[in-house]
């Protein structure tokens, strides 16, 4: 009886050393790669979320343009004097120069 108890133990201790390195690799990749995966959305969607008429952004195209109108889903770049041009609002790559606040008084 002594014997059963004494392999059961050894037993739980065997998994535990089995799925041990499971846990770390799952612990490394969401450190590594999943968790600056989440950041880097959530700081693109925040961008995406405050742009505003004005704005200078490029396109992932690599297109620069000032916007001037915008939707939830669209937005209006003016690329030079006579052109304008529709896109996606997820094809803005990144805010070259924000447009000065409007004052209040």
């Amino acid at each position: 009886m002594s014997q059963l108890l004494a392999e059961g133990a050894g037993g739980t201790q065997n998994i535990w050393g089995l799925i041990m390195p499971f846990v770390l690799m799952f612990a490394v990749f969401y450190f590594l790669l999943i968790r600056p995966q989440q950041k880097k959305s959530k700081a693109r969607n925040s961008m995406l979320s405050q742009i505003k008429k004005g704005d200078k952004i490029t396109t992932i195209g690599g297109l620069h343009g000032t916007i001037v109108e915008l939707t939830d889903d669209t937005v209006v770049l003016r690329v030079n004097d006579t052109t304008k041009m529709t896109f996606e609002r997820s094809a803005i790559n990144g805010v070259v120069s924000a447009a000065p606040a409007v004052a209040s008084e």
